[in-house]
């Protein structure tokens, strides 16, 4: 997913966060396969650039599809850990964001609600739905991928969801 470096546009938006000191550490951790950094990057671009097709804010898609899963953990976590995570993250997430960056209602909202339906946060802007559903089409990929199994199309139903939107 090397095209994000050349849209200049997004990088001016993401540089500050993704040099800083704490969010580097995400690049240690792994998560579906790949980085816990390599991860939100990749929801961060795809949903920026779905934020801009529709016209809606970019750069607080950009930010908060960054941040979304922005927290440090252990590699050697146990199972119990891991399925305790999956509800209990987006908030720890958005604790580790807010002390590291000052975030708009918005891009609280997108860090709050990315895993909805599993947590009870309710995304308040279309921003959220975008970087909520993208969250789970690349992370589908991703497992795809770590555990060798096809997903045939994944990105199929990101652009299933953008013409949906329509």
């Amino acid at each position: 997913m090397s095209s994000h470096k050349a849209d200049l546009q997004y990088m001016n938006i993401i540089n500050k966060y993704i040099n800083n000191e704490e969010f580097q550490k995400t690049k240690n951790i792994e998560h579906h396969g790949v980085t816990r950094f390599e991860h939100s990057l990749k929801v961060s671009y795809y949903s920026y650039k779905i934020a801009k097709i529709l016209m809606l804010d970019y750069k607080e898609t950009a930010i908060g599809g960054l941040l979304h899963d922005f927290f440090i953990s252990s590699n050697d976590r146990t199972s119990k850990e891991k399925i305790e995570s999956v509800f209990t993250h987006p908030k720890i997430a958005l604790k580790t964001a807010k002390s590291e960056f000052d975030l708009t209602v918005k891009e609280q909202d997108i860090i709050r609600s990315h895993m909805f339906p599993i947590n009870i946060s309710v995304p308040k802007y279309m921003e959220s739905w975008i970087v909520s559903s993208v969250d789970k089409i690349v992370a589908i990929e991703e497992l795809s991928l770590k555990f060798k199994f096809k997903v045939r199309y994944a990105y199929n139903l990101l652009l299933l969801f953008i013409i949906g939107l329509r």
